[in-house]
């Protein structure tokens, strides 16, 4: 299908394929970078999230939240942000975990706007750039004098490259940007459940001693 194309000429006569280049290259390195960033914060570490669940059993919190700021997942530095200002009344803790769970959706969003935009525009700077090529096709064909099927298919094709090359781009950008908000939805509701389930632990744990005091 492509064997006669020629790329390098595609790309020197369409400035619109070289911003489409320079689109690729930059969504390629972005979308490597949260690749990498969500992988490393996959998963909530078992080992920590036992031994901040014995800490916490223990009554000793600031050990909790020492292990719980060992992990990548939100849920560490959520849980132990919570786990510092548990002598702050209930609404200053619910305070404090909200802006720790807003501080990590910022994280989690880093770049992700890029990605959107980019699987939004990059058909449009495709569809651009074809039909720039339509009308320089047609401008040849007016200079040449001649129209032949063989001089109006190739101009035409060479056209549509650069709406093909959008699609390129923009098809994987949505796709990762999709997948990368669920990710981030999931990994934030994990943060925030587990976070509470280890609150409830420590008041439990509180009222249990008060109450052995009491007896």
């Amino acid at each position: 299908m492509f064997e006669n194309f020629d790329w390098i000429q595609a790309m020197r006569n369409s400035p619109v394929m070289v911003v489409i280049l320079g689109c690729s290259v930059f969504t390629f390195g972005l979308a490597l970078e949260r690749i990498f960033f969500y992988w490393r914060r996959r998963s909530i570490s078992d080992k920590a999230m036992a031994l901040a669940i014995d800490r916490v059993r223990s009554g000793k919190p600031k050990e909790a939240a020492s292990a719980c700021g060992t992990m990548h997942h939100p849920f560490g530095p959520v849980a132990a942000e919570m786990l510092n200002n548990m002598h702050l009344p209930s609404d200053a803790q619910e305070e404090r975990l909200s802006i720790a769970l807003s501080e990590q959706r910022l994280l989690l969003e880093r770049n992700l706007g890029f990605l959107g935009t980019m699987g939004n525009t990059a058909p449009l700077i495709g569809l651009l750039g074809t039909v720039w090529g339509i009308m320089r096709a047609f401008h040849d064909m007016a200079r040449t004098g001649s129209a032949g099927p063989s001089v109006v298919a190739a101009g035409v094709a060479e056209a549509l490259f650069t709406t093909a090359a959008g699609l390129v781009v923009a098809v994987p950008a949505v796709m990762l940007y999709n997948h990368f908000l669920r990710r981030m939805g999931v990994m934030l509701t994990e943060a925030e459940n587990h976070t509470r389930r280890l609150r409830q632990a420590l008041e439990d744990r509180g009222a249990e001693a008060q109450a052995s005091r009491a007896a």
